[in-house]
């Protein structure tokens, strides 16, 4: 049995504190109790110094196996091994879900983009399932993942959602690479980059195109008091919800509308529909595979400050070398430009 512990890097939650909150001031008291965890999980994980050690690159090649726990209801991980590697399947469909649904991430990494698991060196997969009592959360910790049951009204199970396993995989996947501080404009890039392959993943699962694709965030968790709303669009940041539970989306689509408040961490979770957006445009033009290894490219150039005229810089970068290299069609560079310079980037 292992306590719950957060790092420095970033206890990266898929909901933002400012749903948390508003569901909280809505009466909801599922939603009060999850936000109060989620909050100590992020004061834990601040006071943490940080492991440089998990950034050498030293540590021995494992197998990239998927280990699920079941955490029977408490705020504990690694409670009880339910169903390791090569192992069949259980009668809990949430198990199941999640065993399938990272074997679908780490082998997209793996065969599309070239990446042996989180750590580029076959790094387990840890999963926690029915984490605490109805938790209307997930999140990566530095090491492995855990989702909540949610209270089936509002939220449904997080772990029977692709887009947000493949979410807080990919939240560690930027920690191996670039490392993104989880605040202010590089926290936003961090979610950015989840929600891109979280998405991108989705749409490969599904077999999907950038046109067929409904580029929603978090659509597959909405309970019945919720069905038909997100937690995010990056077609169109900024209209994924409002209604009272979940209030406004707060959401820029455009540099002009930047989110300047201290809330969600100097709006982690709020600005990154910015560059969000420009991915849309890119995908919508190109290709969601061909945009998705643009971005891949670029995550791994980028450094724990970057900001979104950095991030802007070295993506079109990744661009300019990937076409003289033969992987992109010409053009590819002035269009990735043309859809940052749409949402207002490099500012």
């Amino acid at each position: 049995m292992k306590l719950h512990k957060c790092n420095s890097f970033c206890c990266c939650q898929f909901i933002p504190p400012y749903v948390s909150e508003n569901l909280a001031r809505a009466g909801i008291e599922s939603a009060r109790l999850s936000f109060q965890q989620s909050k100590q999980f992020r004061d834990t994980r601040s006071a943490k110094p940080v492991e440089m050690k998990k950034l050498t690159g030293m540590a021995p090649v494992a197998s990239a196996s998927r280990m699920v726990y079941d955490s029977q209801h408490l705020w504990e991980q690694r409670v009880n091994l339910v169903r390791s590697e090569g192992e069949p399947v259980t009668a809990d469909d949430d198990v199941n879900k999640i065993y399938d649904y990272a074997g679908i991430t780490r082998d997209f990494f793996k065969n599309f983009l070239g990446r042996n698991s989180i750590d580029n060196l076959g790094m387990d997969l840890i999963l926690n399932v029915h984490h605490g009592e109805n938790y209307m959360n997930a999140f990566w910790d530095g090491d492995e993942m855990t989702f909540g049951d949610g209270d089936g009204v509002i939220f449904t199970s997080f772990a029977k959602s692709l887009d947000v396993v493949a979410h807080e995989l990919a939240h560690g996947v930027t920690q191996f690479t670039a490392n993104l501080n989880y605040y202010s404009q590089s926290g936003a890039l961090n979610e950015h980059f989840s929600d891109v392959f979280g998405t991108v993943i989705t749409q490969y699962a599904l077999g999907q195109t950038a046109h067929e694709a409904d580029w929603l965030i978090g659509d597959e968790i909405m309970g019945p008091e919720l069905y038909g709303e997100a937690l995010r669009s990056m077609k169109a940041p900024g209209t994924a919800h409002d209604n009272p539970l979940l209030g406004k989306d707060p959401q820029p689509d455009h540099m002009s509308n930047y989110y300047t408040g201290e809330e969600d961490a100097q709006g982690v979770h709020i600005n990154s529909g910015i560059p969000n957006k420009a991915f849309y445009l890119v995908s919508m033009d190109i290709g969601t595979d061909k945009a998705a290894l643009i971005w891949y490219t670029a995550l791994q150039k980028l450094w724990p400050t970057a900001n979104f005229n950095d991030a802007v810089g070295i993506i079109v970068e990744a661009a300019r070398l990937l076409t003289k290299d033969g992987k992109m069609p010409l053009g590819t560079t002035q269009k990735v430009r043309s859809a940052f310079k749409a949402v207002g980037l490099p500012s």
